[in-house]
């Protein structure tokens, strides 16, 4: 991926906080529950993984939230943002920002109707299966160039919970989408929750994906993903997962809910 790790020393190299309050790192995101949303503990898995990183070298995470494709155009160009997360790692981001080392992984695959699995082995085998798709999203490199020529048929969304109606109205055949996701959504959206079993995360999964904050490409972007790559050296990114699921699956449902309303 050409991503590189700094020692530690590559912290030194930041300008320390002078008053009590630490410095914020200004990243846009979308909501992509439990990975990231304005609703929950720490804005989500993957925001309590960018504090917790963060930290180790004396800054805050400041998040502001839009729809993906506006958050990958605010935070990889507005000055006042340093970046954007969380996000897959493809070349083509690669030539536009400078990418983290990998803060977390996303096991992609297809939601569909239980009972209803899909069968296929290469993706060429899905060519005539319409597929529902989140605006914006890298859903791996094989599959998005597919779609870039045509070869495979889309139906795109502005986020998971449209598309997962749209698969039980039988307007799509399957949904592609993160496994965490998917258990996320089914647990709190209440339209989902009622339909839960209906739906299922298919057996095949599509790709296993990492990751990331993609930082500005710009001499403060590249320091800062000096820095915060050298942080996540002393960072137990698994610990702080498990943590979290743990936090998510012993809170009641109406508690889940809650947090799961306050986010929209």
């Amino acid at each position: 991926m050409g991503l590189f790790l700094l020692g530690a020393s590559a912290l030194a190299g930041l300008p320390q906080p002078i008053h009590a309050q630490a410095p914020a790192l200004h990243l846009a995101s979308l909501q992509w529950l439990p990975y990231v949303g304005p609703g929950l503990p720490e804005d989500g898995m993957s925001g309590a993984v960018a504090k917790a990183v963060s930290k180790h070298f004396g800054y805050d995470v400041k998040i502001d939230y839009f729809p993906w494709k506006r958050a990958m155009q605010v935070g990889g160009a507005d000055p006042d943002f340093i970046g954007y997360f969380p996000a897959y790692y493809t070349a083509e981001r690669a030539r536009q920002c400078h990418f983290s080392a990998p803060m977390g992984h996303s096991t992609v695959g297809f939601a569909v109707l239980a009972g209803e699995p899909l069968h296929w082995s290469v993706l060429d085998d899905l060519a005539d299966t319409k597929l529902g798709v989140v605006l914006g999203y890298s859903n791996g490199e094989a599959f998005d160039d597919m779609v870039k020529n045509g070869k495979l048929r889309v139906d795109a969304s502005d986020n998971d919970t449209i598309n997962l109606k749209k698969l039980l109205a039988g307007r799509v055949r399957a949904v592609v989408i993160d496994k965490a996701v998917l258990r996320y959504l089914l647990a709190t959206e209440p339209v989902l929750n009622k339909e839960r079993a209906r739906l299922a995360f298919d057996a095949h999964p599509l790709a296993e994906l990492t990751l990331h904050v993609c930082f500005q490409r710009t001499a403060l972007g590249l320091k800062m993903q000096q820095s915060y790559d050298a942080a996540l050296l002393h960072t137990d990114i698994a610990k702080i997962e498990n943590a979290y699921f743990d936090k998510l699956d012993g809170m009641s449902a109406a508690k889940r809910q809650f947090l799961h309303e306050s986010a929209h």
